[in-house]
């Protein structure tokens, strides 16, 4: 979605794991985790974290997938495009001693200059609060610091504007993209 180990969950994948695996959102200057804007409405003490651990309940992620509609995917098939990418990015509500997959994103890079962002999802109940642009502005902190200047994604119609208030263009140079699909 957008523009240019073992993942299976146990017993323990349930309860929150250990705080050094989770990084805050307030380094992003998105004020208090604890604020309105982390809270989904009439809920109790829930904070949003951050992973780039790659241990993902992939049952889990796929769940998250499906309530925004995407198709099916082979669970294989996303372990192995986890387990390829650079980055990958979870987003955590964390509430008592549960924590829920609220979030995800990943991207492939080069390794120099170049990366690009996929499978870029927000839980619909999270969607519209800040969720989606906390995401972004993370996982793009994240590909920066590793010195990555060229950030592309492939955005469906409906999330163009999305990706363009935070500072996606379309290629300023008018380059179309290709794609080779098997018959």
């Amino acid at each position: 979605m957008g523009f240019w180990k073992n993942l299976f969950s146990s017993s323990e994948s349930a309860s929150v794991p250990q705080t050094a695996e989770f990084e805050e959102d307030v380094a992003l200057g998105l004020g208090d985790p604890l604020s309105p804007m982390f809270r989904k409405p009439a809920s109790g003490n829930a904070r949003i974290f951050f992973s780039c651990d790659r241990d993902i309940d992939l049952y889990e992620l796929e769940e998250l997938c499906n309530a925004v509609g995407w198709s099916r995917r082979p669970l294989r098939k996303v372990k192995k495009a986890i387990v390829h990418s650079f980055l990958v990015v979870s987003m955590w509500e964390i509430r008592g001693s549960q924590r829920r997959l609220v979030g995800f994103a990943r991207a492939t890079s080069d390794h120099a200059f170049n990366a690009t962002l996929w499978d870029v999802v927000v839980h619909p109940d999270y969607q519209g609060k800040g969720m989606g642009k906390a995401l972004m502005k993370y996982i793009i902190k994240k590909l920066r610091s590793e010195d990555i200047s060229n950030i592309t994604l492939f955005a469906d119609p409906q999330v163009v504007d999305f990706y363009r208030n935070l500072g996606f263009m379309s290629d300023p140079e008018g380059i179309k993209g290709m794609f080779w699909y098997p018959d």
